[in-house]
């Protein structure tokens, strides 16, 4: 009998946190190891249906569970780590982590119910192990200890799907058309924050964008995929409206466009984006990643990227191969700050005199950086590939987890059947 692994994630629904989960459960159903069963969790506001809307993951939708049967020998939870409850004889808390320098406290507390933290980078690693808080009673206002973590934690990275995410020529499956010959291509959430201040830091990039072209005669594109916290036309509406509201802050005769793709988007359509002829560069300014999956996707397409130096894609993107902007660490704003988020926590805020300048110089000097581009697709297929991913869990499995009693059945010696002597007929 094989120990039964049961897995507590949003692996249905359409969002990082689901793609993460699904990677995860089929590398360890491709062990062969475990009786995987699932239980299906939802995700903030992020739809649920990816597995039956792609047939390829449909598969997951058999191991389903309505709740726990009996206590499982082993138990993931995919989640944030306030959410991790300790339910298997073996624990396991998987998370992308923080994308700041302090992780909150009851983070460090749902990590301690846990026998192993598993997180997606070296960025979120020391997070983990570097904060520490002082619990204090809250009537009597004395100490209580430290709150620091006690569980082991490994880096799991993420991998990428290389039968999807590779360089193609087919049309693309998004049909979409603008004038320009080039455009930088930007993917990831606009979240909360002032101009500056959200966690992406779309609403810089855009400003950016318009500063450093405005006036040009010869201007590339901006092509935005985000959503706020959904696919609706109201989010839709709310993201041009915030553009319109930034466009108006530039002083200037003429500016370059800036387009938005909006919606849900499947693997192969997100490949083809990746690949369409226009789009010639990533670029990102997002002041901290837990990983940073789109940047390692979209650099299988061999294009060049131009993102932030700090945080959990620099696991992955090599300084050789991409344009790594600098900056300073400075305190999460109030604006963009929230339960995980704290004030006192710091992320990075990019030297805009490095974003101009690469701005420029990829555009006019795009030769220049395809050969980064390229070296940085074969380092990323080479070390960060769903393979190499699955690889790394199954031996932090087998080096982590305990020997597990094995179910005997008790096989109980045959007995020959007892024969009474005869009674004896007595005449009287």
């Amino acid at each position: 009998m094989k120990p039964l692994f049961i897995i507590s994630s949003p692996f249905d629904t359409y969002s990082g946190y689901g793609a993460r989960s699904r990677d995860v459960i089929k590398a360890i159903i491709k062990s062969d190891k475990y009786t995987v069963r699932l239980l299906s969790q939802r995700w903030g506001n992020t739809p649920f249906g990816f597995c039956s809307n792609n047939p390829e993951w449909a598969f997951l939708l058999d191991l389903v569970i309505p709740n726990v049967p009996k206590q499982p020998e082993v138990w993931m939870q995919i989640t944030v780590p306030n959410e991790f409850q300790p339910v298997g004889k073996y624990n396991i808390g998987v998370t992308a982590g923080i994308e700041t320098t302090i992780v909150p406290a009851n983070f460090i507390e749902g990590a301690n119910r846990m026998n192993l933290l598993l997180v997606s980078s070296e960025h979120a690693k020391r997070g983990f192990v570097e904060s520490s808080f002082e619990k204090m009673n809250k009537q009597t206002n004395q100490s209580e200890g430290v709150i620091k973590l006690e569980t082991p934690v490994e880096v799991l990275f993420e991998g990428a799907n290389l039968d999807i995410y590779k360089p193609t020529t087919e049309p693309c499956l998004i049909d979409f058309d603008i004038p320009e010959s080039f455009a930088y291509l930007f993917v990831g959430h606009w979240i909360n924050g002032d101009l500056g201040e959200d966690r992406k830091n779309v609403g810089l990039l855009i400003k950016a964008f318009y500063e450093t072209f405005k006036n040009k005669v010869k201007k590339p594109a901006l092509i935005l995929k985000t959503s706020q916290v959904g696919s609706s036309y109201m989010d839709r509406d709310e993201i041009l409206k915030k553009i319109k509201l930034i466009r108006k802050t530039v002083n200037a005769s003429t500016l370059p466009n800036i387009y938005l793709l909006h919606g849900e988007f499947t693997d192969e359509e997100m490949n083809s984006i990746y690949n369409h002829s226009k789009v010639k560069a990533m670029v990102s300014l997002t002041k901290g990643e837990g990983f940073g999956r789109p940047l390692l996707e979209f650099s299988l397409s061999q294009k060049p990227i131009i993102a932030t130096g700090w945080s959990g894609h620099t696991d992955f993107l090599n300084s050789e191969f991409t344009s790594l902007i600098g900056g300073e660490l400075k305190n999460v704003h109030p604006s963009a700050a929230n339960d995980f988020l704290l004030q006192e926590a710091q992320w990075l805020s990019p030297d805009h005199g490095q974003i101009g300048h690469y701005f420029k110089d990829v555009f006019e000097n795009y030769k220049k950086y395809q050969v980064g581009g390229k070296r940085q697709a074969h380092y990323s297929k080479t070390n960060f590939s769903w393979e190499k991913m699955a690889e790394k869990i199954d031996e932090l499995l087998d080096s982590n987890l305990p020997e597990f009693p094995k179910e005997v059945k008790l096989k109980l010696p045959s007995i020959k059947k007892i024969e009474l002597p005869k009674k004896e007929k007595v005449n009287g």
